[in-house]
């Protein structure tokens, strides 16, 4: 009787890190260029000991793998707005200075002319330093490839100048992981400042538009009622053993 409490009490406990990820997921439904991580899967695990090895006890798996499926596309008409085709992701750097990657096209030019995304991180060019545009009245187009170019309004004749491109790259043979800040890395971490080799296929984008978050709150929300459904059964479980052990006991007192 024990131990089928102990093993209802281990898969209530091992609910906790799918809760965690749910309750994440829902928090970001609406954040721009936000991807699934942390997909949790549950194991059976013999458990060694005194006696014939037959008991088995749930074990959460979990792995930080990033989930680039796509998000929904919602046109913006900014002229620094991109959305990341395919599996392309964009440098940045992190508030320690080291090199990342993320999702997130919302773009916006700082006072110093330094590019960065709606979270306040540098972004990087295609050498891997901060893309710096200069100030004033110039306007910038970026192409699907990328490339920035400027325009300057009182000198329409001279045209388009490339002066710039994103350092964006092709994730499609590299495993990303989420770091504590909300970016990526390669699960694999190289020696060259968490860069990886590009992919395949052309790093392109979108411009002029944004790329939502790949949650399916339809689809989270039923998990996550199926979840509460898995818990009252266990509880109820440990509730029935509770009763048993109590009428057991009534038993042994009278005889």
């Amino acid at each position: 009787m024990d131990r089928l409490v102990f093993t209802a009490n281990t898969a209530m406990s091992e609910y906790r890190l799918d809760r965690q990820n749910m309750t994440h997921e829902l928090a970001n439904v609406s954040t721009t260029g936000f991807k699934k991580a942390f997909q949790i899967a549950n194991r059976a695990v013999r458990v060694e000991g005194d006696g014939f090895d037959t008991r088995f006890l749930p074990r959460a798996m979990t792995s930080p793998k990033i989930d680039l499926a796509p998000g929904v596309r919602q046109l913006t008409g900014r002229a620094l707005d991109v959305a990341m085709d395919n599996k392309t992701v964009l440098g940045v750097l992190s508030e320690n200075g080291e090199l990342a990657w993320t999702r997130r096209g919302d773009l916006r030019q700082g006072p110093e002319g330094f590019i960065q995304t709606g979270e306040g991180y540098l972004v990087v060019d295609d050498s891997g330093a901060p893309l710096q545009l200069p100030l004033g009245s110039m306007r910038y187009e970026i192409a699907n490839d990328g490339t920035i170019s400027a325009i300057d309004p009182s000198n329409l004749e001279a045209g388009a100048e490339q002066i710039a491109r994103l350092g964006i790259k092709d994730a499609s043979t590299t495993d990303l992981a989420r770091r504590e800040d909300g970016l990526f890395r390669p699960m694999n971490n190289t020696e060259d400042g968490f860069d990886f080799e590009a992919g395949p296929e052309p790093a392109t984008l979108t411009p002029g538009s944004l790329e939502g978050s790949n949650v399916n709150p339809v689809h989270t929300l039923v998990k996550f009622i199926d979840h509460m459904r898995s818990f009252e059964m266990q509880t109820k479980v440990i509730r029935e053993m509770k009763d048993n052990d109590s009428s057991g006991a009534s038993m042994m007192r009278l005889s």
